[in-house]
């Protein structure tokens, strides 16, 4: 079996993506350790497992918020999208569009502190 554990996300700095991720998002922290080096490993994912983000300084400003051209490159699934979005309303998330629905569920494209887009998206039932 094969899984995608954990893929890199580029950020600025750690403690600021923490506050989107965590305190915005509702993510968990899963990793979070300074070695003697003084390099950090931060690792942030949905509190019910699947795929996590490990939160890397990215060496080039200009790659933050740019990693999939422009694209939407991460797709947040939840059931219960009202309350997700709701919630991240709440949190200062702007969204780019108001949430429709499609074949394939109800989504709407959020920014994410950088400004990169993500789908919202709860599947149909």
């Amino acid at each position: 079996m094969l899984r995608l554990s954990d893929v890199t996300y580029l950020v600025r700095d750690h403690d600021e993506a923490l506050r989107f991720f965590v305190d915005v998002l509702g993510f968990a922290v899963r990793q979070d350790d300074t070695y003697e080096s003084g390099w950090r490993r931060v690792v942030v994912g949905p509190a019910e497992g699947g795929t996590g983000l490990v939160l890397a300084l990215a060496e080039d400003d200009a790659a933050v918020g740019r990693q999939a051209g422009g694209d939407v490159a991460f797709f947040l699934e939840t059931d219960d999208f009202a309350a997700q979005h709701a919630r991240m309303l709440a949190g200062g998330v702007r969204f780019r569009e108001e949430p429709r629905h499609e074949a394939y569920g109800t989504v709407a494209v959020f920014e994410d502190l950088y400004g990169m887009p993500w789908d919202l998206i709860q599947p149909p039932a």
